[in-house]
């Protein structure tokens, strides 16, 4: 006889998780340590599914422990599981009503849910770096704007920026490093920087995304990226299609900006412009052309070819 799913919503923080198993129980807490999980691993049936909200970092080692012990987990878009719990009409938000929403959708979603994947040490070391580096030109950027109007004399606002590119620097460099040390990811670098556009760190960020996960298409890693537009239609009313949006945010910044780098080259340039013909606005034709380049990006991965702009090129009447 199968035994009935079992589904278990953990609300994650930093020092402590909520756990949801059973809408009747009350929640109950652990600490966010490997002794504490190790325990608790040991203690549930081997057929439960684990799910938990991405939390940033906070997760990761609850969902790295239990996917080695064998567990099904399953890491939620944090959005979707606010707009369900909304859905709900839940008057209150607290850790452990929000374990038990994160049960209550596992429970009824996890059918159409894809496990989650652990990332190897080369591609967890890579995530990270790159991550930060996103956030260093974040705050390299923010700071600048600080002395923006203002008379700097005597302050040293150049020694600063210099420390953020020595720093910037230092990090192309371990990451160029650590995708050297991977012949597959090296040699799939080197044909995804032959896509205009795409550039030392979009080639990076793309590799350790396409290394993890084995997409079935072109359209599921567009769906993944949340750059697929999303319909409003109603009747005969055609609403205004808007980006899903649902993917990792770093990969949706990288890859308009590839479509920027790619709008204004000589190769991809025309192509811009007959988007831009279409009537879309110079966003929208950027944000175009940048999905296009992703959808080329997985083709090249795939195979062994390097990029021929003239595949992109709009068939002449």
């Amino acid at each position: 006889m199968q035994e009935p799913v079992l589904c278990i919503g953990v609300d994650v923080s930093k020092a402590e998780l909520v756990i949801a198993t059973d809408p009747e129980r009350r929640p109950s807490s652990i600490a966010n340590t490997e002794a504490s999980i190790l325990r608790w691993l040991r203690e549930i049936p081997s057929h439960a599914l684990i799910a938990m909200e991405s939390t940033g970092r906070y997760h990761g080692l609850l969902a790295q422990l239990a996917c080695e012990a064998g567990f099904k987990v399953f890491v939620l878009n944090a959005r979707d599981v606010f707009f369900y719990a909304r859905a709900l009409g839940t008057r209150a938000k607290t850790d452990g009503v929000d374990a038990g929403v994160i049960a209550r959708y596992l429970q009824e979603h996890h059918a159409h849910l894809h496990p989650w994947k652990p990332s190897t040490p080369l591609q967890q070391r890579l995530h990270e770096l790159l991550t930060r580096r996103a956030q260093v030109v974040t705050h390299q950027c923010a700071l600048r704007q600080v002395f923006v109007g203002i008379n700097t004399q005597g302050v040293e606002t150049k020694k600063l920026q210099e420390a953020f590119e020595i720093l910037l620097v230092s990090i192309d460099e371990q990451v160029q490093q650590l995708i050297a040390s991977d012949e597959q990811m090296a040699q799939g670098c080197k044909r995804l920087q032959t896509i205009t556009g795409i550039g030392a760190q979009s080639s990076a960020l793309l590799a350790t995304l396409l290394s993890r996960f084995d997409f079935a298409n072109a359209d599921a890693l567009v769906a993944y990226s949340g750059l697929d537009p999303r319909p409003n239609d109603s009747g005969t009313k055609r609403g205004r299609r808007r980006l899903s949006k649902k993917g990792p945010p770093l990969l949706r910044r990288q890859i308009y900006l590839a479509g920027f780098a790619a709008s204004h080259s000589k190769a991809l340039g025309p192509l811009y412009r007959a988007i831009r013909d279409k009537g879309f606005s110079s966003t929208e034709a950027m944000v175009i052309l940048g999905r296009k380049l992703l959808r080329v990006a997985f083709a090249i991965w795939k195979g062994t070819e390097v990029f021929d702009p003239t595949k992109l090129m709009p068939k002449s009447a």
